[in-house]
């Protein structure tokens, strides 16, 4: 039987609508706007649209967005008095510097110089640790946007084995943090899978849920996955005019119990989770 088809388009538009609600209701309380300001380095076309559907995901929540968007030749020491200026600015909320930066510009120093109270990503070393001890300021917007998904799903986390496979900052640490914690969509037993792990393949396949989120097109084959297991595909990756995901859907999608397509997956979960740091950034600010 095909797998159940993990709508994350239908649910990012459920959220949204949420957060939609929650930001009016703010609004009328405080009289102020969450305010989300992205920063847009290079004229890469990738980054311009993930920016762009920021920004229009951001107007049907009712949330205010700025872009800032500056040449390729900027230098790290304008870059950094920018993020300086927006760190500084009580009408700015959130700030998200898109990525990847260009390759004179240091990614970790202009992450980290983003104050911790307005990383909406949760990249900062301060929101990181917090994560880890189970207490997040925000939640990592990929990874949490899984999580809602699993929830959606009345997918059942605790105690099953989830296979991570792949260890960035950006998807593969925080997801393994979010499933490993107490409490619901959690209490799972986590393996983090990764380029040097001796026999990848053998430990993929004793997931109950795997997250693929290792950059790689089609990577996870049908042999690599248990039958029933539940498939999360974050990845993004373009083969000529077509995106495909980091599993190879089709044969997968016949042995797999649930799985998230490419696109329309995870992608607009990731959207829906900032929007929601920057409604939380905005309530944080006036205590």
């Amino acid at each position: 039987m095909p797998a159940t088809l993990i709508d994350g388009k239908a649910t990012a538009a459920r959220m949204t609508a949420e957060i939609a609600d929650d930001a009016a209701a703010f609004q009328h309380a405080t009289g102020i706007v969450p305010h989300l300001v992205a920063v847009l380095v290079g004229d890469d076309p990738a980054s311009a649209v993930y920016v762009r559907n920021k920004q229009r995901a951001c107007e049907k929540a009712g949330l205010k967005s700025t872009l800032h968007r500056l040449p390729i030749e900027t230098t790290e020491p304008q870059l950094l008095d920018l993020i300086e200026q927006l760190n500084g600015d009580s009408t700015v909320h959130g700030i998200l510097v898109q990525l990847p930066l260009p390759t004179h510009v240091r990614e970790q120093v202009i992450l980290d110089a983003v104050i911790a109270s307005k990383d909406v990503d949760c990249f900062h070393p301060h929101n990181v640790g917090l994560l880890v001890q189970g207490r997040p300021r925000f939640l990592p917007c990929t990874p949490a946007g899984c999580q809602r998904l699993l929830a959606e799903y009345k997918i059942e986390t605790a105690g099953a084995h989830a296979v991570v496979l792949g260890r960035s900052e950006i998807v593969g640490k925080p997801m393994a943090m979010l499933l490993v914690q107490r409490g619901a969509v959690a209490d799972a037993t986590v393996t983090i899978c990764h380029s040097r792990t001796r026999e990848l393949a053998s430990i993929v396949r004793q997931a109950d849920i795997l997250i693929a989120a290792i950059g790689k097109p089609r990577f996870v084959t049908a042999d690599m996955v248990k039958p029933g297991a539940v498939v999360i595909d974050v990845g993004i990756n373009r083969e000529g005019d077509k995106l495909v995901g980091d599993v190879d859907f089709e044969p997968v999608s016949q042995i797999a119990s649930a799985i998230t397509p490419v696109p329309g997956g995870v992608g607009p979960m990731t959207i829906a989770t900032l929007l929601r740091n920057t409604l939380t950034a905005a309530q944080l600010s006036v205590g």
